[in-house]
């Protein structure tokens, strides 16, 4: 769908963007991450052809992909209608349909329909992000591109966007999502990447991410780094082996074919059996938000680079 390969953008000798990579498949919802200022506007706006790039590469499947864009604040013109407003893009994006139909089909969508004979400068923020995003679906979009969809909105509006996009996303279209609340993104993104300092600072599926950040199937124990810890640990059957965290704690990590919940408890049980009570025992999860925030203060690294000592 879209390959980016060395994106470069500058403002006034100021670089945003200094060798951006990216890519999307047909059918990715991609959530697309990163501090303000790192260059995710400039990206879309590259993208969308809104904005020239320094240099680069951007090749999409094909010459005439059609794009839908919700900018993060839409300017929309308050004294039209949604009705108006929409049969308006209609006409301005060429669409090959009845444009009466169109509009009434994207009001539909969007939750819009029984008041798009309001005036727009009546809106809501929710109600005007809803008008945006149903812009930016009317003419099919191959390519989808919301730019904090539900910043500003309550805990209402933000379920009724993100059921939309949902909805969307179920069927199949292809969405580049950018926002800063990243339970959202794993609620409905498939891919995932996080730009910082003007390059992709890591990009790939959420699965693979969580790998490349915290190995599947590792139980993280709060205990003394003691020989006799570490020979107990070592000795339970299910137990590939034990690594030592550069924080201080303890890590198990289970044969090949060993599900994560065998692995918890067996290790429980031979704790137990010695009367050990460890502080604390904990799957070595990360969740995204932890993901994204140990990348943006420089903390976190891929578990493979990582300063952990096998015992």
């Amino acid at each position: 769908m879209l390959r980016i390969t060395g994106l470069t953008k500058s403002y006034k000798h100021f670089p945003v963007l200094k060798g951006l990579n990216m890519s999307l498949l047909r059918g990715d919802v991609y959530g697309f991450l990163g501090t303000n200022g790192c260059g995710k506007t400039t990206t879309m706006n590259v993208i969308c052809n809104i904005i020239p790039k320094d240099s680069g590469d951007i090749a999409f499947e094909s010459e005439d992909i059609k794009i839908g864009y919700l900018p993060e604040s839409p300017s929309l013109f308050g004294y039209m209608n949604g009705f108006e407003y929409l049969d308006f893009i209609g006409s301005c994006c060429e669409y090959s349909g009845e444009i009466k139909a169109r509009t009434a089909e994207v009001l539909q969508l969007t939750g819009m329909y029984n008041d798009a004979r309001r005036m727009i400068k009546g809106y809501s923020r929710g109600m005007t992000q809803r008008i945006g995003i149903a812009a930016a679906l009317y003419a099919n979009p191959d390519l989808l591109i919301l730019d904090e969809p539900t910043s500003a909105l309550d805990p209402g509006g933000r379920a009724e966007i993100m059921a939309i996009i949902n909805e969307l996303a179920a069927s199949g279209s292809t969405i580049i999502l950018c926002t800063h609340i990243l339970a959202d993104v794993e609620r409905v993104a498939n891919k995932v990447g996080i730009l910082r300092d003007g390059v992709m600072a890591v990009e790939g599926t959420l699965s693979d991410i969580k790998k490349m950040f915290g190995a599947e199937n590792a139980v993280t124990i709060r205990l003394p780094n003691t020989p006799e810890n570490v020979q107990l640990l070592r000795g339970i059957e299910v137990v590939e082996r034990v690594e030592a965290e550069y924080y201080g704690d303890l890590t198990v990590l289970a044969k090949a074919g060993v599900s994560e919940a065998e692995l918890f408890y067996k290790t429980v049980t031979a704790l137990a059996g010695r009367q050990i009570v460890p502080e604390g025992l904990w799957f070595r999860r990360l969740s995204l938000e932890q993901i994204y925030l140990g990348i943006n203060s420089g903390h976190l690294m891929p578990y493979a680079q990582r300063e952990v000592t096998a015992l």
